[in-house]
């Protein structure tokens, strides 16, 4: 007889273990799939904010186009053009042979972003010379 008690004791502990490891198993695998998806959020941030930058960078360059497209018959003048990615605006100054074109862009959307370029340069008749460039964030 008490070898049969012993028995049905050993399986109740057995099983108590089993549905322990079970719970701590689910814990640790839940744990696992928040860790995942914080860091699939951060990610998810992260191009977010690049694809803002590069779209801002690519309208800031735009908006310096867009303003020497005057540059031989004008002496200055500014441009802009807004579309659902953005705004870009772009000033010319030109003062005798020298000039500075600067374009401005502004990213739209989920994250905002803005970016800046000036360049600078002189004309020889028809030709465009670009002496210096600079990008700002």
């Amino acid at each position: 007889m008490s070898t049969c008690s012993r028995a049905r004791t050993n399986r109740r502990s057995e099983h108590g273990i089993v549905l322990v490891a079970a719970l701590v198993l689910a814990v640790l695998y839940f744990a696992l799939m928040e860790l995942m998806m914080m860091d699939a959020s951060r990610s998810l941030s992260e191009a977010q904010r690049f694809r803002a930058r590069i779209v801002a960078d690519t309208l800031a360059e735009n908006g310096a186009e867009l303003a020497a497209a005057q540059m031989i018959v004008k002496p200055g003048g500014v441009a802009s053009y807004q579309d659902d990615q953005g705004l870009m605006k772009g000033t010319y100054n030109r003062s005798g042979n020298d000039y500075v074109l600067t374009g401005e862009g502004r990213a739209e959307g989920i994250v905002t972003q803005r970016s800046r370029v000036r360049v600078q340069g002189r004309i020889d008749g028809t030709r465009v010379i670009i002496d210096y460039s600079e990008h700002m964030q």
